[in-house]
């Protein structure tokens, strides 16, 4: 039996996304084998973040200043907006720096199933942003899910009036993707968005 200080942190690492009990337990102990480097440069780490890390009141993203590195990025062109479910997103698509613009993160999506109304989410501060002016392009980079397609139709719906161009992440077969392994609402997808060749 381990002491209840490895027990409460194995607890604690369990809970994180991608780790289970055993997961959990394999990484306190290799922790506690590291401790005088690895363990601290943790705990110095895990500390600064919660000292330092506050939300962007523009866009919802997580940095050390608010507005965000991106939003005051003067690099970023101000007039595309790209709008995404959470920060894991975000990050995701700005990773693979194929967007110049700038972002908002709504904070979900709308699920009737889990009670997410459109007042559970950024929306109205989308809309400000949007009413505000300066942007000619909104794209909708919702997850290829019910709801969040469900949400990326009532963005749409909310945003028709204004004079811009509304798009959407395009959804189908993946690059390297086999048609045998994919299942058949990527097959659905990837046939209704289907173009011409040439």
């Amino acid at each position: 039996m381990a002491s209840q200080e490895i027990e409460t942190l194995t607890s604690a690492l369990s809970r994180l996304p991608g780790l289970g009990p055993r997961s959990a337990r394999r990484a306190v102990l290799w922790l506690i084998k590291r401790r005088e480097t690895s363990l601290v440069q943790l705990l110095e780490a895990l500390e600064a973040v919660r000292e330092r890390l506050i939300e962007c009141r523009t866009c919802g993203n997580v940095d050390t200043a608010d507005p965000c590195a991106i939003c005051t990025d003067p690099r970023r062109d101000a007039r595309a907006l790209c709008v995404v479910e959470d920060v894991a997103d975000l990050w995701a698509l700005d990773r693979s720096r194929l967007f110049a613009g700038r972002y908002h993160v709504l904070g979900g999506r709308l699920s009737a199933l889990d009670g997410v109304r459109p007042e559970d989410l950024t929306i109205g501060k989308l809309i400000e942003r949007v009413a505000a002016g300066g942007i000619d392009e909104v794209v909708l980079a919702m997850n290829a899910t019910l709801e969040g397609q469900t949400t990326a139709h009532y963005l749409a719906e909310r945003l028709e009036g204004f004079p811009l161009r509304i798009t959407q992440l395009a959804h189908g077969l993946p690059v390297g993707g086999e048609l045998d392994y994919l299942d058949e609402g990527t097959l659905a997808q990837a046939l209704r968005a289907r173009r011409p060749m040439g």
